[in-house]
């Protein structure tokens, strides 16, 4: 696989950590152990059936703690600096098989940044639901990420360069959404 590729789909799945930080890792060992994604380029721990239990396990847990109001704003203050630990991890376990200093670089710099922002995009835009509907529209907004990691995670594999065109479609609506909302704050 090339390696432009290899980055199309670790900035994808960054982007992906940057919604739900473990399910991106769980579909990427779900495609490894399938043999659906080339295994021999990424470690042992994306085929390994233990390692995939504790991802599947580690994602719904996180999904399922996201669509408690309280929770998921306490859960930000975790996952935020998280995400850009998992954008790191994830980048550089798909460009595995580069040299190292490139793989650092990418991972550091192009994985981590891409996980952050994505995931303070989702923070703005769940501290504006909480704002306007006194919590009761976070659950729409998990839906949303929820759905958004496990699509670009799945679509980044498959079709790279689709899958960050759509994850870009995705991060851009959130994005005016975010500043609808404090315009109408600012009237």
């Amino acid at each position: 696989m090339d390696l432009y590729l290899k980055i199309l789909i670790g900035l994808g799945l960054s982007a992906a950590s940057g919604f739900r930080l473990f399910v991106p890792f769980a579909i990427l060992s779900i495609f490894s152990i399938s043999g659906i994604y080339n295994t021999t380029s990424t470690p042992f721990i994306f085929s390994s059936d233990l390692f995939l239990v504790i991802f599947i396990i580690l994602s719904v847990s996180e999904v399922l703690l996201f669509y408690n109001p309280w929770i998921d704003n306490m859960l930000d203050l975790i996952s935020t600096p998280a995400s850009i630990f998992s954008g790191i991890i994830i980048t550089y376990f798909v460009l595995y098989d580069t040299e190292i200093c490139l793989r650092l670089l990418i991972s550091v710099i192009l994985g981590g940044l891409v996980s952050l922002n994505v995931q303070l995009l989702t923070v703005k835009a769940r501290s504006s639901t909480s704002i306007f509907s006194k919590g009761n529209g976070n659950q729409i907004v998990s839906t949303i990420e929820n759905i958004s990691s496990i699509f670009i995670s799945i679509l980044v594999l498959k079709f790279p360069l689709a899958g960050i065109f759509v994850s870009a479609i995705i991060i851009y609506l959130i994005y005016t959404f975010i500043i609808k909302k404090g315009r109408q704050v600012r009237k």
